[in-house]
C-alpha cells in the first residue's frame, strides 16, 4: 500500500529552514556564551597580571632603594677598614698606665727616678738590617718626641724603656734592676751607667722660732716669727737603665 504526502514541498522547505536557523541560533548563542566567559577569563588574568606588574614595580623600586643604601654602606665600610688599618698601624697595644703602676710597685723609697722615657724602635734581624712589616710582633709605634725630625716608626715595633735618676746606694740600683728582671713586664735589663760621685743638695723643712721684741718679755712687744732652713749636701749614685716592654713575640 502505498502512502500519499498531502504536505506541500513549500512547507517541508520552511520546516527544513527553521530547523536549520533554529541550529545556527543555537550555535552562535554557545560560541557567545563561550565567548563571553573567555573575555570575563582574559579580562581577569589581565587584572591580575597588572597587579602583579604593579607589585613587581614597586619591589622593584625597593630593591633599587636598598642596593643604593648597600653601596652606600659598602663605601663607609671600605673607608672605616682604611681607618682601621691606619689606627693599627699606629696602635701601640699597650697599657701605659699598668706600665707605670708596674714600676711605681717596683720602685723602692730610696730611688728617685728622673726621667722614664718609652721609644719606639724597628726590630732588627740577625742581619743588623730592620725587618720589614709582618714580622710577627703584636707592639706598635705610640709615641715621638715632637722636636724630633724623624718619622714615626710605624708597623711591627718593640718599645724601650729609658729609667734614669738617683739612688742611696749602687745596691739600690742591682735591686731595681732584679726587681725589673722578675717582673713579667720587663726584658733585657741593662745599667747603661752608674756614678756613684753624684751629689744632690737636700733640705730639711723649715723651722719655726719663736723670739721676743727689742723690749723682752715683759715689755709686751709683739712676737714675731723667723724661719730657717737647714740645707746640705747628700752623695748619691745616679745611674740609668734601658729594658724592653715584654709584650711581644719575634718569630
Amino acid at each position: 500500500m502505498k502512502e500519499i504526502d498531502f504536505l506541500p514541498e513549500w512547507y517541508k522547505s520552511g520546516r527544513r529552514r527553521q530547523v536549520s536557523y533554529r541550529t545556527q541560533y543555537i550555535a552562535i548563542g554557545g560560541i557567545f556564551v563561550v565567548m563571553m566567559v573567555w573575555a570575563f577569563t582574559a579580562t581577569r588574568s589581565i587584572s591580575k597580571a597588572r597587579a602583579q606588574v604593579a607589585q613587581m614595580a614597586e619591589k622593584q623600586a625597593q630593591a633599587q632603594e636598598v642596593s643604593s643604601k648597600f653601596v652606600v654602606l659598602e663605601d663607609e665600610i671600605r673607608t672605616l677598614r682604611k681607618k682601621a688599618e691606619s689606627i693599627e698601624k699606629i696602635d701601640s697595644k699597650i697599657d701605659i698606665a699598668s706600665v707605670l703602676a708596674e714600676l711605681s710597685y717596683l720602685i723602692d723609697e730610696k730611688v728617685v727616678l728622673q726621667k722614664v722615657e718609652l721609644i719606639a724602635e724597628k726590630f732588627e734581624n740577625k742581619q743588623g738590617t730592620q725587618n720589614s712589616p709582618g714580622t710577627g710582633t703584636v707592639v706598635r709605634a705610640v709615641r715621638a718626641s715632637s722636636h724630633n725630625k724623624k718619622e714615626i716608626p710605624l708597623g711591627d715595633v718593640r718599645f724601650k724603656v729609658v729609667l734614669a735618676g738617683v739612688a742611696a746606694d749602687a745596691s739600690d740600683v742591682a735591686a731595681m734592676m732584679c726587681k725589673l728582671e722578675d717582673s713579667p713586664y720587663f726584658c733585657q735589663v741593662e745599667l747603661s751607667f752608674s756614678r756613684g760621685d753624684a751629689k744632690i743638695v737636700a733640705g730639711r723643712a723649715p723651722a719655726i722660732r719663736r723670739e721676743a721684741g727689742a723690749g723682752g718679755e715683759n715689755a709686751g712687744s709683739k712676737d714675731y716669727i723667723r724661719e730657717t732652713a737647714t740645707r746640705h749636701e747628700i752623695q748619691v749614685n745616679e745611674f740609668e737603665i734601658n729594658c724592653y716592654l715584654a709584650n711581644y713575640r719575634q718569630l
